[in-house]
Protein backbone atom coordinates (compact mmCIF):
# COMPACT_ATOMS: atom_id res chain seq x y z
CA UNK A 1 0.00 0.00 0.00
CA UNK A 2 1.63 3.56 -0.99
CA UNK A 3 0.09 6.87 0.46
CA UNK A 4 0.29 9.94 -1.61
CA UNK A 5 -0.05 13.40 -0.45
CA UNK A 6 0.25 12.74 3.32
CA UNK A 7 3.17 13.46 5.04
CA UNK A 8 3.95 10.60 8.14
CA UNK A 9 7.20 10.81 9.34
CA UNK A 10 8.96 8.09 11.07
CA UNK A 11 12.00 9.15 11.85
CA UNK A 12 13.55 8.95 15.60
CA UNK A 13 16.10 10.38 17.60
CA UNK A 14 18.31 8.25 20.07
CA UNK A 15 20.59 9.59 22.67
CA UNK A 16 23.87 7.76 22.99
CA UNK A 17 25.98 8.41 26.35
CA UNK A 18 29.51 6.68 25.43
CA UNK A 19 28.85 3.49 23.23
CA UNK A 20 25.18 3.05 24.63
CA UNK A 21 21.96 3.81 22.89
CA UNK A 22 20.08 5.55 26.28
CA UNK A 23 16.85 6.67 25.42
CA UNK A 24 14.62 7.42 22.24
CA UNK A 25 13.20 10.75 22.24
CA UNK A 26 10.13 13.02 20.87
CA UNK A 27 12.28 15.51 19.44
CA UNK A 28 15.77 17.43 19.10
CA UNK A 29 15.85 21.08 18.33
CA UNK A 30 17.88 23.54 17.38
CA UNK A 31 20.92 21.58 15.91
CA UNK A 32 23.51 24.33 14.09
CA UNK A 33 26.94 24.56 13.56
CA UNK A 34 28.64 27.85 14.07
CA UNK A 35 32.11 29.45 13.43
CA UNK A 36 33.26 33.25 14.28
CA UNK A 37 34.38 34.77 11.56
CA UNK A 38 37.15 37.03 11.95
CA UNK A 39 37.61 40.30 9.24
CA UNK A 40 41.32 40.46 8.60
CA UNK A 41 42.49 44.05 7.06
CA UNK A 42 45.64 44.50 5.07
CA UNK A 43 47.38 46.90 2.62
CA UNK A 44 48.16 45.47 -1.08
CA UNK A 45 51.57 46.40 -2.52
CA UNK A 46 49.52 49.72 -4.19
CA UNK A 47 48.67 51.20 -0.90
CA UNK A 48 44.87 49.61 -1.55
CA UNK A 49 42.92 48.32 1.87
CA UNK A 50 41.92 45.20 1.68
CA UNK A 51 39.71 43.36 3.69
CA UNK A 52 39.03 39.53 4.34
CA UNK A 53 37.10 37.09 5.96
CA UNK A 54 38.54 34.22 7.76
CA UNK A 55 36.88 31.23 9.47
CA UNK A 56 37.97 31.31 13.37
CA UNK A 57 37.06 29.26 16.18
CA UNK A 58 33.78 26.80 16.25
CA UNK A 59 31.28 28.64 18.66
CA UNK A 60 29.44 26.94 21.87
CA UNK A 61 25.96 25.83 21.09
CA UNK A 62 22.85 24.46 22.47
CA UNK A 63 20.08 22.11 21.48
CA UNK A 64 17.18 21.42 23.18
CA UNK A 65 15.74 17.53 23.52
CA UNK A 66 11.85 16.71 24.34
CA UNK A 67 11.61 13.25 26.41
CA UNK A 68 8.03 11.67 26.19
CA UNK A 69 7.34 9.32 29.44
CA UNK A 70 9.68 6.39 28.30
CA UNK A 71 13.16 8.39 30.09
CA UNK A 72 15.97 6.07 30.82
CA UNK A 73 17.42 5.92 34.41
CA UNK A 74 20.98 6.80 33.09
CA UNK A 75 19.69 9.66 30.44
CA UNK A 76 17.88 11.11 33.50
CA UNK A 77 20.73 10.95 36.20
CA UNK A 78 23.57 12.55 33.71
CA UNK A 79 21.13 15.16 33.22
CA UNK A 80 20.54 15.62 37.01
CA UNK A 81 24.01 15.29 37.97
CA UNK A 82 24.89 17.89 35.39
CA UNK A 83 22.40 20.45 36.67
CA UNK A 84 23.23 20.02 40.16
CA UNK A 85 26.85 20.40 39.65
CA UNK A 86 26.64 23.85 37.11
CA UNK A 87 30.43 24.62 38.13
CA UNK A 88 33.23 23.85 35.51
CA UNK A 89 33.63 20.01 37.64
CA UNK A 90 30.40 19.15 36.46
CA UNK A 91 30.16 15.35 34.60
CA UNK A 92 30.75 16.62 30.96
CA UNK A 93 30.36 14.08 28.30
CA UNK A 94 30.70 13.14 24.77
CA UNK A 95 26.69 12.03 23.65
CA UNK A 96 25.69 10.96 20.07
CA UNK A 97 22.37 11.84 18.74
CA UNK A 98 21.60 9.15 16.06
CA UNK A 99 18.41 9.81 13.54
CA UNK A 100 16.98 6.49 12.81
CA UNK A 101 14.96 5.57 9.89
CA UNK A 102 11.89 4.26 9.72
CA UNK A 103 13.73 0.82 9.54
CA UNK A 104 15.89 1.85 12.44
CA UNK A 105 19.00 1.93 10.47
CA UNK A 106 21.29 4.91 11.39
CA UNK A 107 21.27 7.57 8.88
CA UNK A 108 22.96 10.70 10.24
CA UNK A 109 25.30 10.45 13.50
CA UNK A 110 25.60 14.22 15.59
CA UNK A 111 28.34 14.12 17.97
CA UNK A 112 28.45 17.08 20.89
CA UNK A 113 31.82 17.09 22.70
CA UNK A 114 31.54 18.40 26.40
CA UNK A 115 28.34 18.11 26.55
CA UNK A 116 26.11 19.17 29.87
CA UNK A 117 22.65 19.95 30.55
CA UNK A 118 22.11 23.75 31.68
CA UNK A 119 18.52 23.49 31.45
CA UNK A 120 15.44 21.74 32.32
CA UNK A 121 11.89 22.66 31.94
CA UNK A 122 9.20 20.04 33.51
CA UNK A 123 6.12 18.82 32.11
CA UNK A 124 3.36 20.72 31.57
CA UNK A 125 0.16 20.37 33.79
CA UNK A 126 -3.18 21.41 32.32
CA UNK A 127 -6.18 20.29 32.50
CA UNK A 128 -6.52 18.31 29.11
CA UNK A 129 -3.84 15.63 30.06
CA UNK A 130 -1.81 16.17 26.63
CA UNK A 131 1.75 15.76 26.97
CA UNK A 132 1.66 15.96 30.58
CA UNK A 133 4.96 13.53 30.85
CA UNK A 134 6.99 15.34 28.34
CA UNK A 135 9.76 17.35 29.41
CA UNK A 136 12.71 19.65 27.29
CA UNK A 137 15.77 19.35 28.31
CA UNK A 138 18.56 21.99 27.21
CA UNK A 139 22.18 20.38 26.34
CA UNK A 140 24.88 22.66 26.27
CA UNK A 141 28.15 21.49 23.62
CA UNK A 142 31.38 23.03 23.33
CA UNK A 143 31.66 21.31 20.04
CA UNK A 144 29.99 19.81 17.14
CA UNK A 145 30.58 17.34 14.41
CA UNK A 146 28.09 15.36 11.63
CA UNK A 147 28.62 12.54 10.44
Amino acid sequence: MVLTGDSFSSSSFVIELGKFQVETVQSVSGLQLEQDVVEVRRVSPSGELLTSKQSSARRTGEITITRGADKSTAFTDWIKATLVNADLDAPRQNITIALKDARKQTVRRIHLSNAWASRWEGPSMGATGSGADAEQVTITYEDITVE
